[in-house]
């Protein structure tokens, strides 16, 4: 937030120019979404400066434009170093990156000020910053700092051995010492970390080597960094099977593993690992193909017209706050409305959630009965004025919500045999007295969400926007008493989202990208090694240790990112 206040007072100043060009700023009100997102993206710059190149940070605060390696910056970068000073100057203490120096130089000097004991171990780590590894050395004066580190092959840490650390990741070329394809492609961190760590004494420690198996052959091939050299007979230890779009390889893959825990008694499914891109793109397909638990076990013969995967205990991981919490997931669909033009399908797709539909009291055939009526009561986007006056269509009300309900209201009150025009609305046909609950619970929530929609612009304080989201759950939505939760999960993620920014200034598109980060998709280990077979996202030591590793969506494009 301090950020941002620096950037809105310092953006019509010379040296800020390259930062007020992206901005818009003088230029109109088309760039006016980016500025939360500038700020945003310059936190997180900052952050990793700090983590990767604290001794540039430490030059900056010292008045001096440089890059941390004995160069002079980029004339296009210097606001960067200023907007540093800048930010420093109104946090008003030295930054983690200016206190690292002094902070090893006491640990070295001091080990007693830190309680660790005298073995300190690191496991798995796949990267390791440069204020980390300062930190590790530190220690590793007065400790025995071991680092267990993963690696695929030694021979190609043999290779790199005696490799120096690049200046830069564009001038690393350990790629072309690489012989084995595999290693080639996917094994970047792995290298990047080997050359940082240069000057540390190694210890190889093997696992043990299984033989016989094509899995083995290729596993040999990568430890021994030799590209294959002849074609191994297909055992089904590695199978690669190409199909046609998601919902087919989330089938192929059900039937992969059953054929897997029929073949092999011992195999369990926390002994499984489905691995993917995006969780949240096959999440529902992995639901609706694995079905719920039924009676029958994993390896037991369908029960009545299950299909056996549905008795495979199946946990989806890693997946985003919406996408778990309906409440919130709501939250961002009110943003999309706000944004957009309040299309038919829009507010009929907000009413058919779970939420909505338990607040006004609607069931599948009411669901189905307010689609007919929109579509022949000629709905087709806006509420009202409100909606078309942003796209210049102010006197059109033809096709608004409004006009819609109007025509449905009256078919309610009309008479059957005088259905003609009632002002500028005509009745809707095939609607009588047994409606009027439903089209009453239809205008209620057009009313409510113009209202909501109504305090969804901005500009205006972010402890207002915060008090318009929590307010439309409370006039939108409803929660059975045992997801109470749900409510009070979000209220949470609301408040933490705006906190120490109450009196910022944001308009929607800046509201949507402060919410976007708190919403999306969380790498936790807190569903993992829970006795089920998990589906998570491809982060770095997910696989370990599993016996079966499935990976889901390597399409073209996709994978390796």
């Amino acid at each position: 937030w301090q950020l941002l206040e620096i950037i809105d007072s310092c953006v019509g100043e010379p040296w800020c120019t390259v930062l007020a060009a992206h901005l818009g700023h003088g230029a109109g009100d088309h760039r006016a979404g980016r500025r939360y997102a500038t700020a945003e993206h310059l936190r997180d710059l900052f952050r990793s400066y700090e983590q990767h190149r604290p001794a540039m940070l430490t030059e900056w605060a010292g008045g001096q434009d440089t890059d941390g390696a004995g160069g002079a910056l980029e004339t296009d970068l210097h606001w960067q170093a200023e907007l540093w000073r800048r930010l420093r100057q109104v946090l008003g203490t030295p930054s983690p990156a200016e206190r690292l120096s002094a902070t090893c130089e006491k640990l070295v000097a001091e080990p007693v000020l830190s309680d660790l004991p005298s073995r300190l171990s690191v496991f798995g780590a796949t990267r390791l910053t440069t204020a980390q590894r300062q930190v590790l050395r530190a220690l590793g004066e007065h400790r025995d700092v071991p680092l267990c580190l993963p690696h695929p092959s030694p021979a190609l840490w043999a290779t790199l051995a005696q490799e120096q650390p690049p200046a830069r990741r564009r001038t690393d070329r350990t790629a072309l010492q690489v012989r084995h394809p595999l290693t080639a492609s996917l094994s970047r961190d792995v290298r990047e970390l080997q050359l940082l760590l240069h000057d540390v004494a190694t210890v190889h420690h093997p696992s043990g080597h299984p033989t016989g198996t094509l899995l083995a052959e290729v596993q040999a091939a990568v430890r021994e960094e030799r590209p294959p050299t002849k074609a191994a007979t297909a055992d089904g230890t590695i199978q690669v099977h190409a199909c046609h779009g998601p919902p087919r390889q989330v089938e192929v893959l059900r039937e992969a593993l059953l054929r897997l825990f029929q073949d092999d008694e011992t195999l369990e499914p926390r002994d499984v690992l489905v691995m993917c891109p995006d969780v949240e793109t096959y999440a529902p397909l992995v639901r609706a193909t694995f079905g719920q638990p039924g009676p029958a076990g994993p390896r037991a013969g369908a029960a009545g017209h299950d299909h056996p995967a549905h008795g495979l205990r199946v946990l989806l991981a890693d997946r985003s706050l919406r996408q778990t919490n309906p409440l919130l997931d709501t939250v961002a669909g009110l943003l999309d409305l706000a944004q957009g033009r309040v299309t038919a399908s829009q507010v009929l797709d907000l009413a058919a959630t779970e939420p909505v539909r338990r607040r006004f009291g609607f069931d599948d055939d009411d669901l189905d009965r307010l689609r007919d009526w929109a579509g022949r009561a000629g709905v087709r986007w806006g509420i009202g004025e409100q909606q078309r006056a942003a796209y210049a269509l102010t006197p059109v009300r033809q096709g608004t919500w409004t006009t819609g309900l109007d025509r449905i209201l009256l078919g309610v009150a009309a008479d059957e045999t005088e259905l003609g025009y009632v002002d500028t609305a005509l009745p809707l046909d095939d609607v009588d007295s047994s409606d009027i609950e439903l089209a009453g619970q239809l205008a209620e929530l057009v009313d409510r969400l113009d209202q909501v929609l109504t305090h969804l612009q901005g500009p205006q304080p972010v402890r207002d926007w915060i008090a318009a989201l929590t307010g439309a759950l409370e006039l939108l939505t409803d929660t059975s008493e045992a997801d109470a939760w749900q409510l009070a999960q979000a209220r949470r993620e609301l408040a933490e989202a705006a906190e120490h920014g109450h009196d910022a200034e944001l308009r929607l598109a800046d509201v949507r990208v402060l919410l976007r980060g708190r919403l999306v998709g969380r790498p936790t280990r807190a569903n993992f090694r829970t006795g089920s077979l998990t589906v998570c996202t491809m982060v770095p030591m997910r696989s370990v240790p599993h016996r079966v590793v499935a990976l889901l969506g390597l399409d073209a494009g996709v994978f390796p990112r």
